[in-house]
């Protein structure tokens, strides 16, 4: 008697697609991990205004709530910028800007935001404008930087801060968190720069270093009941917060949010030729748009095939932690060429105990009451994805089945997630 073997099971629609529109830059990054001979003038062969909009439809048709990142180089420095952000909005993508800030105005903002703009992420790596500008590369950066974290709060446009932690500004993360509550961003997001491309040189973070700074960003984040801080690319996040406190609700919770590397599983990037990376720091392609589909690369290709169902080595192999966390990728693959290494820049020893499994999926819709859909109306729609996620976790956790006005106040004062509902735009960022 012949079976029919069984139907694979559908590859879920990323959470979030990097698109990097251009080489071009009006920086000179030494950290940036794309080719800065080019960045003045970008190359002949990025994706077109036609590519990009397939691109776009073809990303849409996988459904879900994809969020979509246009970024570089610069991507205000592409004239189709409006053009694009419009076309994905039209397509219900969730839209965000990757900016240096550097050209981004009162008018800039507005534009964005009729475009269908839901947010933006400004990169800034001190608050002592000399070191910003040596690591940007460019004088007088930081104050247009400051510029436009003024011109988004005036009008009404949603903001994250972008902060690149290296030996040299690590003892600046208490006082960027300070003034990323301030300026009221919605976000800090403290980035772990990977040593791949140009990064190799100032990539100088010790493993000492890395270890102190992310537990500080674990208990900020933990602590914190007017920022949401985000540590990225630093997968050991999760384990760190499940050390901290297990009730936690992130300690739950799978996904964009639940800390661990998602490249190839639920994130990858397409640089500005139309390349398919798992992430912005491993290099190798998995096809082109130029070629196949979109779709057909992420559903298939066999490095994303492999980073869904890894089987790492070394410590990362033993690690209890290995579904939650499962190390960087990107580290061992750069250094040694091994995909699948141990992360040679985590600290923590394996003690043999038994694999911590994540939360699995319920499956499950929950109810919403009209007071909480009504509050959550109320948050920015950067945010509503990530929080619409946390709420319902927290109250699946609580064994019940309905969404209150009351939890979402709850999980603002257990510090689960303080963006709610969005606090009023005012005045000039300090």
């Amino acid at each position: 008697m012949n079976r029919l073997a069984p139907k694979a099971k559908p590859v879920a629609a990323p959470f979030l697609v990097a698109l990097n529109l251009t080489r071009r830059c009006n920086q000179a990054c030494a950290h940036c991990y794309l080719d800065a001979g080019t960045r003045r003038d970008g190359t002949e062969d990025e994706l077109s205004t036609d590519e990009l909009k397939a691109l776009i439809d073809d990303i849409a048709s996988l459904g879900g709530e994809t969020m979509i990142v246009l970024t570089g180089g610069e991507p205000l420095l592409r004239p189709d910028l409006d053009e694009l952000a419009r076309h994905a909005a039209e397509r219900e993508l969730m839209v965000v800007i990757g900016s240096n800030g550097m050209t981004l105005d009162a008018k800039r903002v507005r534009r964005l935001k009729q475009a269908g703009v839901s947010g933006v992420g400004i990169s800034l790596d001190s608050l002592d404008p000399a070191y910003h500008d040596a690591f940007r590369g460019v004088p007088g950066a930081w104050a247009r930087t400051m510029n436009a974290i003024d011109a988004c709060r005036a009008e009404g446009l949603p903001y994250q801060l972008h902060f690149s932690v290296t030996d040299d500004n690590a003892n600046e993360l208490d006082g960027m968190i300070d003034f990323a509550k301030r300026s009221e961003a919605l976000v800090l997001n403290v980035f772990f720069l990977v040593c791949t491309g140009r990064g190799e040189k100032v990539t100088n973070i010790s493993r000492q270093v890395y270890d102190h700074v992310l537990r500080q960003v674990t208990e900020a984040a933990h602590r914190e009941q007017e920022l949401l801080i985000r540590a990225k690319c630093a997968p050991h996040f999760k384990r760190m917060a499940m050390e901290l406190d297990p009730e936690w609700p992130i300690t739950l919770a799978q996904g964009y949010e639940a800390g661990g590397c998602l490249a190839g599983s639920r994130y990858c990037r397409v640089t500005p030729m139309g390349e398919v990376t798992a992430c912005p720091y491993i290099e190798d392609s998995a096809g082109s748009v130029r070629d196949r589909s979109f779709a057909e690369i992420w559903e298939t290709a066999p490095m994303f095939q492999q980073l869904r169902k890894p089987s790492l080595e070394g410590r990362c192999g033993e690690c209890e932690y290995r579904k939650l966390c499962g190390g960087c990728r990107a580290r061992p693959l750069a250094r040694d060429g091994e995909l699948m290494g141990e992360d040679f820049l985590c600290d923590y020893t394996p003690k043999g105990e038994a694999v911590i499994e994540p939360l699995p999926a319920t499956g499950d819709t929950l109810s919403w009451t009209r007071e909480a859909e009504e509050r959550f109306a109320r948050i920015p729609p950067f945010l509503r994805r990530m929080i619409r996620g946390r709420a319902e976790d927290y109250v699946r956790a609580k064994g019940r089945s309905v969404v209150t006005a009351d939890d979402l106040s709850q999980m603002a004062k257990r510090r689960f997630g303080s963006a709610m509902p969005a606090r009023p735009q005012s005045g000039a960022a300090p």
